[in-house]
């Protein structure tokens, strides 16, 4: 494994490690590939320049970034993705955005991922909740978000776009309180490193 491939925290064939600006580009594209610009309901792509500075302010921000790997291969972890937690400090609690490369999606590895960053949250970052924006009728990623613990409470009517038509953007969250079994990171986690 890499210096550049640190997996801090893992489950199964997932891992989270730290965000890379040599991943850039994959970064980029993966955030502008048509699925997922239509799961954002973000109708307007980003230039990979634009893409590029905004990564380096990111890495030196406050937001909470992992790059998401598929570890099948334990020897040559594969980026797949990224997750962000954007943390409102006062009231402890973070918006969650997860991105997922086209071409790992439906390998069974946003849910860990998800599930693997409200671990980070909850106990690392002493989040008390974490929540969600997602449109309606992105019913697999409501389902991931299920999967993972994120539980409905409430949708802004009518307030996003879903391959052009007009649609409700569901709200979710998970609860420090709720989020059950034993951390990652405990005393048998699953922290590695080189």
């Amino acid at each position: 494994m890499s210096v550049e491939q640190i997996i801090w925290m893992s489950a199964g064939a997932c891992g989270l490690g730290p965000l890379r600006s040599d991943l850039a580009e994959q970064y980029w594209r993966w955030e502008e590939d048509p699925s997922s610009l239509i799961g954002f309901g973000r109708p307007v792509p980003e230039s990979l320049p634009s893409r590029t500075q905004g990564l380096q302010q990111q890495l030196a921000g406050r937001n909470i970034r992992f790059t998401v790997y598929d570890l099948a291969d334990a020897e040559n972890p594969v980026p797949v993705g990224m997750t962000t937690l954007q943390p409102d400090t006062y009231a402890r609690s973070a918006e969650y955005i997860l991105v997922i490369a086209p071409e790992a999606r439906g390998k069974g590895l946003a849910a860990p991922a998800t599930r693997l960053t409200l671990d980070f949250g909850f106990h690392v970052a002493n989040l008390r909740s974490v929540w969600l924006k997602v449109l309606a009728p992105n019913e697999a990623a409501v389902h991931v978000y299920e999967k993972a613990g994120f539980k409905h409470v409430g949708a802004m009517r009518e307030a996003g776009y879903w391959q052009g038509a007009v649609c409700d953007e569901l709200i979710m969250d998970a609860l420090a309180s709720e989020f059950g079994g034993p951390s990652v990171l405990g005393p048998t986690g699953g922290v590695s490193g080189p």
